[in-house]
């Protein structure tokens, strides 16, 4: 499980309380600059502030950056490589230490298979479209706190993980997150899409000028009313195909 508790980083976020079970998505969403990021930054342990994170009964500020890891994979909303290394290279970085050769490969292997890298393996990561790049940097996130590799792996932290890439890659990653969560695991993911988080999210957190201004069960907290006050758009509910649907006036 996962404890927040008044949770806070002065002009980024005020004091945020909240528990997470295992098996749970999170969405975060909100307007530009409502302090999404800097919330899962602080989540991870990236963000100084005050407050308390309890992940799995431990306060992350007792432990070392190498036992986080560990525990938690955060995936940041930019990076640029930095290093003409292989793709193959970059992700044995983040490969837990502990799986075995046989499980690491099966693993590595089905990741790959479901973001069509498998034959972007031997290629320099500066070489990467952008697309590519982020689908790298999502196999990377994923493959530090996988299951199978590693039994302590319990959190996914995801800043808008969406970012470049097109429906097929992001119905994929969706599909992966959603056997991470069955397996046990929680997932908080910042978002843009509203009906994505709709359709995707368990729980949201609804974030507006560095606050969480509702929490909860997703279809109790997407509502028109809501979203049209704090987006300054008119939304509308509708019902197609068997869902429900956010639609702009």
């Amino acid at each position: 499980m996962l404890q927040l508790k008044q949770l806070a980083v002065a002009s980024r976020f005020s004091p945020f309380s909240a528990q997470v079970y295992p098996g749970a998505r999170v969405h975060i969403i909100g307007p530009n600059g409502a302090g999404k990021s800097s919330l899962l930054a602080s989540i991870a342990g990236m963000l100084p502030g005050t407050g308390e994170v309890i992940l799995q009964g431990q306060s992350i500020a007792h432990l070392s950056g190498l036992q986080l890891s560990r525990y938690r994979s955060y995936l940041c909303q930019q990076s640029l490589p930095l290093s003409v290394m292989p793709v193959f290279q970059y992700l044995s970085l983040h490969q837990p230490q502990a799986a075995t050769p046989q499980c690491l490969n099966q693993t590595l292997s089905m990741l790959c298979d479901q973001l069509h890298l498998s034959d972007k393996l031997a290629k320099p990561v500066t070489q990467l479209s952008g697309g590519e790049w982020q689908r790298v940097r999502l196999v990377a996130t994923l493959l530090q706190v996988w299951p199978d590799l590693n039994p302590l792996g319990c959190l996914l932290l995801l800043d808008e993980p969406a970012n470049s890439l097109d429906i097929a890659h992001q119905q994929a990653v969706d599909g992966l997150i959603a056997m991470f969560c069955r397996a046990g695991g929680m997932a908080i993911i910042s978002d843009h899409d509203l009906n994505h988080t709709l359709h995707q999210a368990d729980n949201v957190w609804l974030m507006s000028a560095g606050e969480v201004v509702a929490a909860g069960e997703t279809a109790a907290v997407l509502q028109p009313e809501c979203l049209s006050f704090l987006y300054g758009v008119s939304f509308q509910l509708h019902n197609l195909a068997g869902k429900s649907w956010l639609m702009t006036d």
